[in-house]
């Protein structure tokens, strides 16, 4: 069956590969939202059609859900993100569309919960009371963060402030390719999917994948939490972004983040990709270059 799909976010770690996992699908035509859609040559393909999409330009939201049948919903980390949120959802309302898939996080409906969660949480509740069809879509922290957020510094040391907690981490293609599920097949509507990697590892056993894979000497360098929102502040991360950064890597110390679940391999058929299969593919990012 043919099908309009806007996707917001297209550009970034997980609405990329949700373009590349719907492009894929026959029937399709995806709409990838961007600031400028004819800057975004790189996204072209025969059923991928850039529109311009700004959330300080509610004419061009309006525009870009106009004939769009579903909505992939990926808020920007934001201080106001409820409120940009708030804007696609009700557009998507008016302009008929029947389902809105949201991009959510692991935890999100735990009150009171941690910031982050509290956002997520607040954004799923104003699409439940929108009427519209949803999907919402849980996902623990991603593995992809430690290529573009805490790579490995120069001396091959990764510095986070998570103890020796373990993380069940999830490769971010595998969170597309159930969205991609979700977003072309009937049967997901009402459903909150919590999405988790297959095993749950320290920062240490992350640690020594990504130099397994990169043949480089990495270790993991356990910082105090003091130094680590110090160091944040330092780099010009705004004291909001800091505080709900630091709750989240509270929540993964203290042991909270290591659940797994099936539902990956339960919603595309094939098992989620592990840490090790992540760093091989990945390798390149934390090569050194000469």
């Amino acid at each position: 069956m043919a099908s309009t799909i806007l996707v917001t976010g297209a550009t970034g770690t997980i609405g990329s590969e949700v373009v590349k996992a719907l492009a894929a699908k026959p029937g399709v035509t995806v709409r990838v939202a961007v600031r400028s859609a004819a800057k975004a040559e790189k996204l072209l393909g025969a059923n991928v059609v850039p529109v311009d999409f700004d959330y300080e330009k509610p004419d061009t939201i309006a525009a870009a859900v106009k004939g769009a049948d579903r909505v992939f919903l990926l808020t920007p980390f934001a201080q106001n993100q409820v409120d940009l949120g708030k804007l696609l959802i009700d557009a998507s309302k008016a302009a008929g569309v029947k389902h809105i898939v949201k991009l959510s996080a692991v935890g999100a409906d735990i009150e009171p919960g941690i910031q982050l969660g509290r956002w997520h949480r607040a954004i799923e509740k104003l699409i439940e009371a929108s009427g519209v069809a949803y999907t919402f879509l849980r996902p623990a922290n991603f593995m992809d963060n430690f290529i573009h957020y805490y790579p490995p510094a120069a001396d091959g040391n990764i510095y986070l402030p998570l103890g020796t907690g373990a993380c069940s981490y999830i490769d971010s293609r595998d969170i597309a390719a159930v969205a991609a599920a979700v977003l072309t097949e009937d049967g997901h509507s009402g459903k909150a999917y919590v999405l988790t990697g297959p095993a749950a590892l320290t920062t240490a056993e992350a640690a020594s994948a990504i130099g397994k894979a990169s043949g480089r000497d990495i270790h993991y360098v356990d910082v105090p939490e003091a130094a680590a929102s110090k160091g944040m502040l330092e780099m010009q991360m705004p004291g909001w972004m800091v505080d709900a950064m630091m709750e989240l890597h509270g929540i993964v110390k203290a042991g909270y983040a290591s659940a797994t679940t099936q539902l990956v391999e339960q919603l595309t058929g094939h098992a989620p990709r592990t840490f090790a299969d992540f760093a091989r593919d990945r390798a390149a990012a934390w090569t050194t270059k000469s």
